[in-house]
């Protein structure tokens, strides 16, 4: 598949077996600076063919921030990362006017700030105020900044991938449910295996030097993220994810408030993603489930009773699954 330019081929079957084998060349690229992390590696290449974020939760050191400044590279995207801290100002994130002189005259020149990139990584965004995190909200809704009276559009693809550490809560501020919501998916990033674990200290431990090479440019990924809308969906897939999606409304004793029709949209449009990766021309039952997990995940919201048993979203999500008709 030539992978430099815009995609224009039409729909038939080779189109998708050409973009699978695109997208298996890009994950042994990145697994030269990447070990194992195949779930993690494959929900953040689903989140950019939607053309939506990603929130990735994990413990630290498991290489998250490398991951995705990997990726930004194998894509040819510009990359930045905020550090999100308590003492972060909205402006940090999205620039502000510096004054100058010009031809003995004072004028005001905009700076652009970090979220002017392909792909923002807001490392630890639970630890930003409330305020902070909002410099966000529009960028990744609107896919544009507004400083005072004048708004600027972001550079297409745009992508928000934050980062936030599960277990230590002091000193942060939880993201609300309308921020979380506008997350496409959250990513659980775990543990390396054993064998894994061996490589990756191999791989730090000895004057191994690896280096990537682009894979994708921008035009063909813009067109990636349209051939995903294309791809065909049967009646019975899209009735499997509105089932999913509506049994987290209904009556049971684990949720206190389901998902909105935002999940439903992400779900079907994950599938779709999740069949391009594999180089498929259609949307299977797999793709369905497996994507409910990261879809869903931060979109229910369980009851008091059910937090204080363990009882976590993915299982949850996971009886859903299992009791549907």
């Amino acid at each position: 598949m030539e992978t430099k330019g815009t995609l224009e081929k039409g729909l038939d079957e080779k189109v998708y077996k050409d973009v699978g084998q695109t997208f298996q060349g890009l994950q042994k690229e990145l697994g030269k600076v990447v070990v194992g992390q195949k779930d993690t590696v494959e929900h953040l290449l689903i989140a950019l063919l939607c053309d939506g974020h990603a929130l990735l939760e994990g413990f630290p050191g498991l290489g998250k921030t490398m991951i995705v400044s990997t990726l930004s590279k194998l894509l040819d995207l510009k990359f930045s990362r905020i550090q999100m801290t308590p003492d972060l100002m909205p402006s940090d994130i999205t620039g502000t006017y510096l004054i100058e002189e010009r031809d003995g005259k004072k004028v005001f020149r905009f700076e652009m700030g970090p979220v002017f990139a392909n792909i923002v990584l807001a490392d630890e965004i639970n630890r930003a105020t409330p305020k902070a995190q909002s410099a966000l909200l529009e960028a990744m809704q609107e896919k544009q900044v507004t400083v005072g009276n004048e708004t600027y559009k972001l550079d297409r693809p745009f992508f928000v991938l934050a980062t936030q550490n599960p277990i230590e809560m002091e000193g942060t501020y939880p993201l609300p449910e309308a921020q979380l919501d506008r997350f496409l998916l959250k990513i659980q990033v775990g543990y390396p295996t054993m064998e894994e674990e061996d490589r990756i200290v191999e791989m730090h431990t000895t004057p191994m030097v690896a280096s990537v090479q682009k894979v994708l440019d921008k035009p063909t990924l813009l067109s990636l993220q349209r051939l995903t809308r294309q791809m065909p969906i049967s009646k019975e897939m899209k009735a499997m994810a509105l089932k999913i999606v509506a049994a987290t409304r209904a009556s049971n004793p684990s949720i206190e408030y389901g998902a909105s029709p935002r999940a439903s949209i992400g779900l079907v449009l994950s599938a779709k993603a999740r069949a391009l990766l594999g180089g498929r021309n259609y949307v299977s039952p797999e793709d369905i489930k497996a994507m409910a997990y990261p879809i869903l995940r931060h979109r229910i919201i369980l009851t008091f009773d059910a937090d204080r048993k363990g009882i976590t979203q993915d299982a949850v999500v996971k009886g859903i699954i299992e009791n549907l008709k």
